[in-house]
């Protein structure tokens, strides 16, 4: 790379499909598929970091099939200049980076090439305000981002794998003038499985004392959803606590109008195919104190649970001394 090239220049994607019969042809639905990920990881990232763009397209070319994106800003400014590049690098590596790396570790990098850059070293120079907004760049850093980002990317690999004469695909970034910022990186067809995903449930998130106004308790034994209240929002939920299955279904416990039970709450939750965080199941594992009226009153397996906790914090202390 000349001196004259800076990163700030880099604006334009160039993935290229390498096929193995010489035919410059491609599956159009492989194609079209692979680039709407692609097109929906730089909306992302562009999306989180509060800047509009617009992707040009640019004609086939012969060697395999390659395929040009430029990505233009709305406005041209300094600011804007620095922010395409980014997008550019970020993109990229998130492309050709398999799964065993977090997406925080490739926008990172891309955030150090950028800013190791010469060019703009002297701009900072000139006193020129260049504030990559890091309220921005940290909102790119949250999990349910990454989660989209990376389910983008696997639906891409997942695609390409589907074309059958594709051997291995390259991405790099040029500018304007179709000169390399960013080299191409390869990845061979035998390494599209490192890149995708095979399950996309999420880490369940636990919820201790959660309190559920009980709707519709299920008074039968047998695999039903009860029903109930949380923070507002209705919601079918497993109740997993065999021991408060059998208090309700013995009649040990009754329900009226505006009955509430404090529990511990598990919600399961996964990646959807458009990379969106979605809850798939409430369970309740644990009843601690179901209410009558408002006086709460102690679930057996509730005062074991308490018991245990009092112990170990007891024990805790005596360790201290």
């Amino acid at each position: 790379m000349g001196n004259s090239i800076s990163i700030l220049q880099a604006n334009t994607l160039e993935l290229h499909y390498w096929v193995n019969d010489n035919s410059h042809v491609i599956d159009a639905f492989v194609q079209n598929k692979c680039e709407k990920e692609l097109l929906d990881i730089l909306s992302e990232i562009a999306n989180n970091l509060a800047v509009s763009i617009s992707i040009e397209t640019m004609p086939l070319a012969d060697g395999g099939v390659r395929r040009w994106f430029k990505i233009v800003s709305q406005v041209e400014n300094k600011k804007a200049l620095i922010t395409i590049a980014l997008i550019t690098a970020i993109a990229t590596g998130i492309i050709v980076t398999p799964i065993t790396s977090t997406i925080d570790a490739i926008m990172q990098n891309a955030i150090e090439l950028i800013f190791e850059d010469k060019e703009l070293k002297e701009l900072q120079k000139e006193n020129l305000k260049l504030d990559i907004e890091l309220k921005n760049i940290e909102l790119l850093r949250k999990q349910k981002i990454q989660n989209k980002l990376e389910k983008k990317r696997s639906n891409f690999y997942a695609e390409l794998d589907k074309g059958k004469n594709i051997t291995q695909i390259s991405l790099g970034a040029q500018n304007n003038n179709h000169q390399t910022i960013i080299p191409e990186t390869f990845v061979l067809k035998n390494n599209f499985q490192s890149f995708i995903i095979t399950s996309y449930d999420l880490e369940p998130e636990i919820i201790e004392g959660a309190v559920i106004e009980i709707i519709s308790p299920v008074l039968k034994k047998g695999d039903y959803k009860w029903r109930g209240i949380f923070n507002g929002e209705s919601l079918s939920f497993n109740m997993k606590s065999n021991e408060f299955k059998t208090l309700v279904q013995t009649g040990s416990i009754e329900f009226t109008n505006g009955s509430s039970i404090r529990c511990l709450l598990r919600i399961n939750k996964r990646i959807d195919s458009n990379g969106e965080e979605k809850i798939t199941e409430y369970d309740i594992l644990r009843v601690d104190e179901y209410f009558k009226s408002t006086q709460p009153i102690e679930t057996p397996e509730g005062k074991k649970y308490r018991q245990t906790k009092e112990a170990e914090k007891l024990q805790g202390k005596l360790f201290e001394m």
